[in-house]
């Protein structure tokens, strides 16, 4: 074996694991911050819940989205390890500055601007899924989970209320309905693993195969595709127990007091938005921004928007997903500058 090779992929998943990390941290608000935020399960159950689900979805219905990453607005050929060192690193610094803020980010979004800015810097940037099938994602899905989100609110969710129908302690409290919340919370979860795993993932596999020199065909991927997200996806785990606690009382307790049902809308609906993302054209899209949108709705609908745009943290998270993102770019595209002409990059 050539042990020299083994060195050059070493560095790439040891950053891949960094980066899993913190995806663990920001991730863990989207899933489980309406359980927590409603009292229903204690935050030392949650990043192990969380590991789980997250393998599970990235293993059934990660593929897609592994892809898009993987080779799709970069040539696969191209994802050498210094190249991909420099890609994960620059989403690692970024999320970690969101998750030191303790607000939820996108590592969806973080992920496709690294990627894009050594594209566009060698400019072999495959414009057509970035800005035909990403980048209106980025904007359609949100305001759908506020949209979907405010009109069950209002027009289901609220008139049930005020009829009484769900107020009764022996209704409210009923164990089937905190089952439902916690159902939910894991399908959330779920829906990470097969879109977020993927920022990682993706990348490596793809490198992994350059390195080795193994022929890229459809067998080989989904064995490499699988070994990456082995060793990728634990660490979300471990990055919910480091990270979680600050992110998900931002998000579960400092935006809106969550009841059960209202659990139960926002998990399913951003769940189920960011599931089909990955399933379809696995497009990387953020849960984090489809859970706050639900949240939005439907607090809106029980609060009114003055209030509930007034007197939370919305402001802030706008700001943080606007810098992150940025930061991700610019540190993959200086990066990039520095590696090429400093001769580390043998493309």
């Amino acid at each position: 074996m050539d042990f020299s090779i083994v060195n050059h992929i070493l560095l790439p998943y040891i950053i891949a694991m960094f980066l899993a990390i913190n995806m663990g941290g920001s991730g863990t608000a989207p899933s489980f911050s309406v359980a927590y935020g409603a009292g229903l399960i204690r935050q030392n159950l949650i990043p192990g819940l969380f590991g789980i689900m997250v393998f599970l979805g990235a293993v059934i219905a990660g593929k897609n989205t592994s892809i898009t990453i993987g080779s799709s607005l970069l040539p696969a050929e191209m994802m050498n390890y210094a190249l991909v060192s420099i890609i994960l690193l620059a989403v690692s610094i970024s999320l970690l500055f969101a998750n030191l803020t303790g607000i939820p980010q996108s590592t969806s979004q973080a992920t496709i601007l690294a990627v894009t800015a050594p594209a566009l810097y060698f400019n072999t940037l495959n414009t057509h899924v970035l800005l035909i099938d990403i980048i209106p994602t980025w904007f359609i899905l949100p305001l759908v989970s506020f949209v979907v989100c405010l009109l069950i609110g209002k027009y289901i969710y609220n008139p049930i209320r005020r009829r009484g129908y769900l107020m009764s302690p022996k209704t409210y409290n009923h164990p089937i309905l905190k089952i439902l919340v916690i159902a939910m919370s894991l399908y959330v979860a779920f829906s990470i693993g097969a879109n977020n795993v993927a920022n990682a993932a993706g990348p490596i596999a793809s490198m992994t195969m350059n390195e080795l020199g193994i022929t890229n065909n459809e067998n080989n991927y989904k064995l490499i595709l699988m070994l990456s997200i082995l060793i990728v996806a634990p660490n979300f785990g471990i990055g919910s127990s480091v990270f979680g606690k600050k992110i998900m009382e931002n998000t579960g307790k400092e935006i809106i007091l969550f009841g059960k049902i209202e659990a139960i809308i926002i998990a399913f609906v951003t769940a189920s938005l960011l599931l089909v993302a990955s399933l379809t054209k696995g497009v990387p899209t953020s849960l984090v921004q489809l859970n706050v949108g639900a949240i939005l709705g439907i607090g809106v609908a029980k609060l009114g928007a003055k209030n509930i745009f007034k007197k939370t943290q919305v402001n802030r998270f706008f700001i943080v997903w606007l810098i992150a993102p940025a930061i991700a770019f610019s540190t993959s595209l200086l990066l990039t500058w520095i590696a090429d002409n400093s001769g580390w990059l043998t493309l």
